[in-house]
């Protein structure tokens, strides 16, 4: 039987490429984002395997809705990737609240509120897999990316508070964590992304992840085991690598 997949944030970048990957499987996929327009072209790629719902995660009545109306039309959602997320940097020069609060809206709550729709559904039947979209710069605090780290570090963790519960009622709960993947978000960086990956690279290991029962998949490998071993170091010596690396904090003061 072809698994019923729903992912928020997929009208381009990693979630367009999820959704286009997914259907080539042989899944049907529901595909949220706020651009009903991007939507519909990606519904028309899928020939029948990709259904388009417009949503806003942040508005968490349109969330429930979208939900029931899934299952209504489609079936049970099997497989939820919440992946729903932006980035903005905030340096310490010109560092506003307003702009971590935007990002925790989306990054954070916005996953939250998905989870919220989904866990009472899941649960009750004992089944189902819950994927939250995080990011390897959830694994440490980075330079210039204050708010965007600590909203992906908050999805790691709530990831990691659900999953002994969910356990108990057989629901699978996974964290995703890319590196940097070339969307229209990366490509306003204006600085070095080692190990960048093309969308359609990152949703194929997406696939694959979510095959299995690992809690965490991350990728690319070798990206990842730099940043491990960075996310393990002493406090001074961290801080000292990140300068190194970065140039941030070299010369100031």
């Amino acid at each position: 039987m072809a698994k019923i997949i729903w992912i928020t944030g997929g009208s381009s970048g990693l979630g367009s490429a999820f959704a286009r990957h997914a259907a080539a499987q042989g899944a049907t996929v529901a595909v949220s984002a706020r651009r009903p327009e991007l939507l519909a072209e990606l519904a028309a790629m899928g020939q029948g395997h990709i259904h388009a719902f417009p949503l806003d995660v942040t508005d968490e009545a349109a969330t429930e809705a979208v939900v029931s109306e899934i299952e209504d039309r489609l079936g049970p959602i099997d497989i939820a990737v919440l992946n729903a997320g932006t980035h903005q940097e905030t340096p310490v020069t010109g560092f506003k609240a307003a702009d971590v609060e935007r990002l925790t809206a989306l990054n954070l709550i916005g996953t939250a509120k998905g989870v919220e729709a989904l866990l009472p559904r899941m649960t009750a039947r004992r089944s189902g897999r819950l994927a939250l979209v995080a990011s390897l710069a959830g694994y440490r605090g980075l330079p210039r990316a204050a708010g965007y780290s600590a909203s992906k570090a908050a999805v790691i963790a709530m990831a990691e508070s659900l999953k002994p519960e969910l356990d108990a009622f057989g629901v699978t709960i996974q964290v995703i964590n890319p590196g940097f993947v070339r969307t229209p978000l990366t490509d306003k960086n204006d600085f070095p992304m080692p190990y960048l990956m093309e969308p359609e690279e990152a949703a194929q290991r997406m696939w694959r992840g979510l095959q299995g029962n690992r809690f965490e998949i991350s990728f690319p490998r070798r990206f990842v085991w730099q940043m491990k071993l960075l996310q393990r170091l002493p406090d001074p010596l961290y801080f000292w690598s990140v300068k190194q690396i970065t140039g941030v904090g070299k010369t100031n003061g």
